[in-house]
């Protein structure tokens, strides 16, 4: 069923406010995708704070020109059955949500992702994104190396403690 041209409004309107709000929008191509994995998708993806859309592409690229930040957005792209996941909170969320979805599914294909200053990222460069640690991983591993010195500190001194005390008992009969 084809929308009106005031629901088309709307829609423009709406993808336009989360473009803009979006810290990544990361487009794939989903064709090939049964609807119940597409079900399982968004599911998984919201958990992360991230929201599918399928949208026409015709939509998204006037949604794109109504947003001053967005018009210079390189669109030759957007073609095919595309789907939009938007994050407001995280710039890695969309990539990784997809990513692991695709290693189960590889009918997703990534086309692209949208910065919110107006940059088109090539698919290559958002499978490196989705390949990077997480933020709670990344700060673990700084914390564990920033304590590694004292561990290293510490077992030093109790393997010298051990020695000097089978010493003492080894004197002592």
């Amino acid at each position: 069923m084809a929308l009106s041209k005031d629901k088309k409004q709307v829609v423009v309107g709406d993808v336009s406010a989360a473009l803009s709000s979006s810290k990544m929008t990361v487009v794939a191509q989903y064709q090939g995708t049964t609807v119940k994995a597409l079900q399982q998708l968004r599911r998984d993806a919201r958990d992360g704070g991230t929201k599918l859309r399928v949208i026409k592409n015709r939509l998204v690229v006037k949604a794109l020109q109504d947003n001053d930040a967005l018009k210079g957005v390189d669109t030759s792209a957007l073609k095919g059955q595309l789907l939009y996941a938007f994050n407001t909170e995280d710039e890695v969320a969309p990539a990784k949500a997809l990513a692991t979805f695709a290693k189960l599914n590889p009918t997703i294909v990534f086309v692209g992702a949208i910065t919110p200053e107006g940059t088109f990222v090539s698919a290559d460069e958002v499978k490196a994104l989705a390949a990077l640690p997480g933020k709670n991983e990344l700060i673990g591993s700084v914390i564990a190396t920033l304590l590694s010195p004292v561990n290293d500190i510490t077992n030093g001194l109790s393997g010298n403690l051990h020695a000097l005390l089978d010493g003492i008992e080894a004197k002592a009969s």
